[in-house]
């Protein structure tokens, strides 16, 4: 009898082991599967962390710039709270789908491509893809870019923008793609590099700390607009941001972040 009251009473034990452990498994999300499921007001917002003025460390190795204030003014008009997480730019959109950040902020161009396959927000700034030259470097045109070595960021818009004009490309003795804009402004410097296709904020930040070291061509590769990116199924996220950015357009606030990195407002 003892034997058959153990066994009972096991099998109650392991029973209700097992239905705890299925209603655990059934109700677990990933930590970042949406910013506003379950009350969660944290959304990770994924950056370039080599990206001046948009978002890039500063001499105390703090996360500073342009898109980082306008992120965390619209978190906060939101409601939401931005955990700021630097990824590898040119996985960007592997790291929004796979849930490990929330958005991507942090000059983010938009495509055809992005908008078939991500949420974007409205357009928030003008961009073109500028060529920084060495001043004595023979280059004065895009036609002049021919024979040459001509370095992008691996990930950016920049490939993609030169890309999209073949006749141009096939003439470059070499497409040489960078982690990083920092690395490829040095090659140039040093002649490792003939030119550098970059954004134009970025390079024309760079440019106006060595006049002296660099040159911006009048061609360039094109105009092209800024968005946020967010999941397909984050309409509810992309909204509060969306109404947030609007509110700090309408306000003056997006001009006053605009003029303490660019001098003017370039918020659209």
């Amino acid at each position: 009898m003892q034997n058959i009251i153990r066994s009972l009473l096991y099998g109650s034990v392991l029973a209700f082991a097992l239905a705890a452990c299925g209603d655990k498994s059934s109700s677990t999300t990933p930590a970042s599967a949406s910013a506003l499921q379950d009350n969660n007001t944290l959304v990770v917002m994924g950056l370039d962390d080599s990206f001046p003025p948009m978002g890039f460390r500063n001499e105390q190795n703090e996360l500073v710039g342009f898109d980082i204030d306008m992120a965390r003014e619209a978190a906060k008009r939101a409601g939401l709270t931005v955990e700021l997480k630097p990824i590898d730019w040119s996985a960007k959109e592997s790291e929004l789908n796979s849930k490990r950040v929330d958005m991507l902020w942090n000059g983010l161009t938009i495509t055809p491509q992005r908008q078939q396959q991500l949420l974007l927000s409205k357009p928030y700034m003008d961009n073109h893809q500028i060529i920084v030259v060495r001043p004595d470097g023979g280059i004065s045109t895009k036609a002049d870019l021919a024979d040459k070595v001509v370095a992008v960021q691996d990930g950016s818009s920049a490939v993609e923008a030169v890309e999209a004009e073949p006749n141009v490309t096939k003439s470059f003795k070499e497409l040489k793609k960078y982690a990083d804009n920092v690395t490829a402004l040095m090659d140039v410097s040093a002649k490792r590099v003939d030119a550098l296709v970059v954004d134009e904020v970025v390079g024309r930040y760079y440019v106006a700390k060595k006049p002296n070291e660099y040159k911006v061509l009048e061609d360039n590769f094109g105009t092209e607009q800024y968005g946020v990116a967010f999941r397909k199924e984050d309409q509810a996220l992309q909204q509060k941001i969306q109404k947030a950015l609007d509110s700090m357009k309408a306000d003056g606030t997006s001009a006053k972040i605009a003029t303490k990195w660019f001098g003017k407002d370039v918020v659209k």
